[in-house]
């Protein structure tokens, strides 16, 4: 497979960015021991990023396809390294609820337009591509992160500084290789004409069922299985080893469906996935091993890659080329709405305990294979 400097450069980007907005994860055990910062807190800190993310998404994507791509991309990338420092000098309240909100915001930039732009580079392979670097960011980072903050010196400055050296070699190395001399930048020649099959309409109605469980899978587990584990597992790595099971199986997952020419039906098997995923949540009941841990990761890793990528995809061959950010930037504004999944369990919790809803979201996720199951039967407007 031969991938473009330009296209190798986007991902870099992109992976880098996903480091960047998943890595404090893992650093929220430091602050609650050696700050005292409040669990509470840190949760409106973890949670204040999606208010960025979110409106960056949709604007960001919407924007590139009128100013280009690189336009869009690099100065957001550009301003989650911005939060990264913040999030690095900053320890107070307000600076880390201020660090996340701008991390998010140039996350949100990045991501909706980076893939758009990889798609425009690199069509069905860049596309692809874009959600296995990504995915890759966002696992690695907590991973790492959680290392060095368990056991690294400076376990609230070295985590993020690394993410900011990251951050700004892949923005140079970007500019450097998608900018040719003429300063237009690669992938920003002007949209194609929509082919008949194409519409908005199209896309989200295909994307946007998958779009729904992707992130809710990936980060189950770590909420809502962590607290009840056994004493004595914790830590700030036990966050990274958590994100690297789920997200590295998405990583692999996707790899795998890439070689193996998996077609639109996996998207089926991701729903279904997930469904396992969260049965096995309610079948832990209030206490779970750590084998059960590890299973429910790896199955969502699943589910999560799966669904990403089959999601993605359809945006891809459906979407419009001259509304193809904007529509990006939609569907990753449905997955990021999976992140409020662990707190809505969390709420519930006193009321109808941890098991009745997973179950629940286990049938929705059935539900939702059958939805995808009854689309195919006519076959995918686009996609063998």
């Amino acid at each position: 497979m031969r991938v473009s400097r330009g296209l190798a450069g986007v991902l870099g980007v992109l992976t880098a960015t996903g480091w960047a907005a998943n890595h404090f994860s893992a650093t929220i055990p430091v602050f609650v021991d050696d700050r005292g910062l409040s669990v509470a807190l840190l949760d409106a800190v973890f949670g204040i990023y999606a208010l960025g993310l979110l409106p960056g998404l949709v604007t960001g994507g919407s924007l590139s396809d009128r100013v280009g791509r690189a336009r869009v991309v690099l100065p957001g990338a550009l301003l989650a390294a911005v939060g990264t420092v913040v999030l690095l000098s900053w320890h107070d309240p307000a600076g880390l609820l201020l660090g996340r909100f701008v991390v998010g915001l140039g996350a949100g930039l990045t991501f909706g337009a980076g893939t758009a732009w990889a798609a425009d580079l690199g069509g069905t392979t860049g596309t692809v591509l874009a959600g296995v670097f990504l995915t890759a960011g966002f696992g690695v980072g907590p991973l790492t992160s959680g290392a060095l903050a368990q056991w690294a010196p400076g376990p609230l400055v070295t985590p993020f500084a690394l993410s900011l050296v990251l951050s700004l070699a892949a923005v140079a190395v970007a500019w450097r290789v998608s900018v040719p001399v003429s300063g237009r930048p690669h992938g920003d020649a002007g949209p194609a004409s929509p082919a008949p099959h194409q519409s908005a309409r199209a896309a989200l109605t295909w994307s946007l069922p998958v779009a729904v469980v992707v992130f809710g899978s990936a980060t189950v587990a770590l909420v809502t299985l962590t607290p009840r584990l056994p004493a004595g597992v914790d830590g700030p790595f036990l966050f990274g080893v958590s994100a690297i099971l789920s997200l590295g199986g998405g990583v692999g997952v996707q790899a795998l469906a890439r070689q193996r020419g998996w077609g639109p039906r996996s998207g089926v098997a991701g729903l279904l996935a997930s469904a396992l995923g969260f049965g096995l949540v309610a079948a832990g009941g209030e206490q779970v091993g750590v084998p059960l841990f590890v299973v429910v990761c790896v199955v969502m890793g699943v589910a999560y890659g799966l669904c990403l990528r089959e999601g993605l995809l359809d945006v891809e061959t459906l979407a419009p080329p001259a509304r193809r950010g904007l529509l990006t930037g939609v569907f990753y504004v449905a997955t990021y709405l999976g992140f409020g999944l662990p707190l809505l369990l969390t709420l519930l919790d006193p009321y109808a305990g941890v098991v009745l809803p997973a179950a629940g979201f286990a049938v929705l996720a059935l539900a939702l294979a059958a939805c995808r199951g009854v689309q195919l039967r006519g076959g995918h407007p686009a996609r063998a």
